[in-house]
């Protein structure tokens, strides 16, 4: 039996609560996402800078984090990329002039630097999708968080985590090289209105593109565990005969 085969023969995750899946996604979502843009658009919209909006929007995530760490004692890796993204969107927001057009250009160059994120997590030991990965696959237990984490021991689920954040990199820088480019060839008022939908029809299709390499390459290592049990099956019936 070949070791890339039994690698692949990955344990079944454990039962999951629904009520704690659906509170955990609901927080996640609430205080790192919908809270923060509704903040800032709130306190931009009555006169706030670009920067105290920011500032005052990234309390949401810190909540998180610190309701992460209360109740499981541990820290977020989400929570933790969020506000490194908040970081980045305030640096970002303070550099240069403060037109039209350069706020345009700003908002790439945050995409673009969430994507080489990306990219620099390849590096570190776990890419940065595992622990997006986690934080949506799992309802945050021990149970869960301890067999998402025994998962990395497996080489086909290291090799689509690796797979998944190169992807999500590339596309996002991409994506800001494109729209830095239409920033400048495109009028202020048409560059307004088509940057949100390349933002959103990235994500989008990211997500989706996520979803569906994820349950391909679920199916691939079921596929190859039944391989390697047959085989196992078929040696034992010939040292049996």
């Amino acid at each position: 039996m070949s070791t890339s085969v039994a690698q692949d023969d990955r344990p079944a995750p454990p039962a999951r609560s629904g009520s704690a899946a659906a509170l955990g996604w609901i927080m996640t979502i609430g205080l790192n996402v919908v809270a923060p843009i509704i903040t800032y658009n709130q306190l931009h919209d009555h006169g706030w800078s670009e920067f105290g909006a920011l500032l005052v929007s990234s309390a949401w995530p810190v909540l998180d984090s610190a309701i992460s760490l209360a109740w499981r004692r541990k820290l977020d890796e989400f929570a933790i990329v969020t506000l490194v993204f908040l970081v980045i969107t305030a640096v970002v927001s303070l550099v240069g002039a403060h037109s039209a057009r350069a706020l345009l250009v700003k908002d790439s160059g945050v995409t673009g630097l969430f994507g080489l994120l990306c990219l620099v997590t390849l590096l570190a030991p776990r890419p940065l999708m595992f622990y997006f990965g986690r934080k949506f696959a799992t309802d945050g237990t021990p149970a869960s968080t301890t067999w998402w984490n025994g998962l990395w021991q497996f080489e086909g689920f290291r090799r689509t985590m690796t797979v998944m954040t190169t992807v999500w990199g590339v596309a996002y820088l991409a994506e800001a090289g494109t729209r830095i480019a239409l920033a400048y060839a495109l009028p202020t008022d048409t560059m307004v209105a088509i940057s949100p939908i390349m933002i959103y029809g990235v994500l989008g299709a990211l997500a989706v593109w996520t979803t569906l390499y994820g349950k391909r390459s679920k199916a691939e290592g079921e596929r190859r565990a039944a391989a390697s049990a047959a085989e196992v099956e078929a040696r034992a019936q010939v040292q049996g005969a």
